[in-house]
């Protein structure tokens, strides 16, 4: 895939424009669910790797790293609150495609106050739209907006930085 295009989706959805930053969360929910697959290297490594690989400019996924490294960071907590969210359903029968969209937002929603938590519920959401089908956004609605009712900040605006 080569960066001139810069649109990690090309094969995916060839006509949809992606913001920069829709982009850096589809790179995002790629590397986690690959890293699901492989998760033996070191994180240093494998993203360096995975960027390589996929012949993307470092610099204009920053967003993109950072997220990947907040996730893997939360992976514990963040599952715990998925499980947490789903108690009638087999947390490994989530499809991977799926469980990585929810990763990424949910990590978005307890750790990153910087973006406003409906923000990364639809992010999510157009996710699952390129990335799954009709059932997975129903799914990952329904995840999201359960965790939502339990957030203390506000909903439709950022409550300060990033970080956990």
């Amino acid at each position: 895939m080569s960066d001139e295009a810069d649109n990690p989706s090309e094969e995916l959805v060839p006509h949809a424009p992606l913001t920069l930053r829709r982009r850096n969360r589809l790179v995002v929910v790629q590397f986690v669910y690959a890293w699901e697959a492989n998760p033996g290297q070191s994180v240093e490594h494998a993203i360096e790797q995975f960027f390589k690989e996929l012949e993307l400019k470092p610099e204009k996924y920053v967003f993109a790293d950072a997220l990947i490294r907040g996730v893997l960071e939360f992976l514990p907590e963040v599952d715990k609150v998925i499980k947490s969210s789903v108690p009638n359903w087999d947390f490994d029968r989530i499809a991977k495609v799926d469980l990585a969209i929810l990763r990424l937002a949910v990590y978005e929603l307890l750790h990153c106050n910087d973006i406003p938590p409906i923000v990364s519920i639809n992010e999510a959401i157009e996710l699952s739209k390129l990335l799954s089908g009709a059932e997975s956004k129903r799914f990952i609605n329904g995840v999201l907006d359960q965790l939502k009712l339990s957030l203390l900040r506000p909903l439709r605006q950022a409550s300060g930085d990033v970080g956990g």
